[in-house]
């Protein structure tokens, strides 16, 4: 079975950082895509980051230069590590992994969801 257990969220002030982790089990991120992903109260969930097996990333504008997605394949786990940490930051994050099987069928794999709330 598959199952994405995160970890690091909390309360921090602005300006501060968090560094949040997404643990894959029955599944591997070297071989598939990563994702971070936010809801904030009110507002849709968005993807803030990604990462491909090939190493490719990309962020949302609002985080460029101050998010950085990173795996690492011999802990089968992806982490966010958020610096400069701004109240609008404040969400909920989960990590996403995007898997495409040989048939061409697509899953996606989600962790619980870890609190990030970033006070003024």
């Amino acid at each position: 079975q598959v199952q994405l257990v995160e970890s690091g969220g909390g309360l921090v002030q602005a300006g501060g950082s968090l560094r949040l982790s997404c643990a894959a089990s029955g599944i591997s991120f070297s071989i598939n895509t990563a994702g971070w992903y936010r809801q904030a109260p009110g507002k849709q969930r968005e993807l803030v980051a990604v990462l491909t097996s090939g190493g490719s990333t990309n962020y949302v504008d609002s985080v460029k230069g101050r998010f950085t997605i990173s795996r690492d394949n011999a802990k089968n786990a992806v982490y966010l590590q958020m610096n400069s940490l701004k109240p609008e930051d404040t969400a909920v994050y989960y990590c996403n992994l995007d898997h495409r099987s040989w048939t061409g069928s697509r899953s996606q794999y989600w962790g619980q969801g870890t609190q990030v709330t970033v006070s003024s």
